[in-house]
């Protein structure tokens, strides 16, 4: 069988706590996955793997925590970070 690479455009640089980032790494020990596609594997398969309830009270929580931030100036409500929605003048 012959492996193929998965095309992934470069969409943004991330920044993570140490702990994440840590559990990232753990990942990359398992698996043989650059960061990239290990977010990505996560990412899509999410729903397969977390608790709807779960992961609404760990978002709540967190939020609750630090915060959300505020949005930007003339953005579209849903049309947040990664959409590429981008404001027209």
């Amino acid at each position: 069988m012959t492996s193929r690479q998965l095309p992934l455009p470069k969409r943004f640089s991330v920044a993570m706590t140490e702990e994440a980032y840590g559990r990232l790494r753990a990942l990359h020990q398992t698996y043989w996955l650059s960061n990239n596609y290990l977010l990505t594997v996560l990412l899509e398969h999410l729903d397969e793997f977390a608790d709807p309830a779960k992961l609404d009270a760990v978002f709540k929580t967190f939020i609750a925590e630090y915060g959300a931030p505020s949005p930007t100036p003339g953005a579209t409500p849903g049309k947040g970070m990664g959409s590429g929605a981008k404001k027209r003048s």
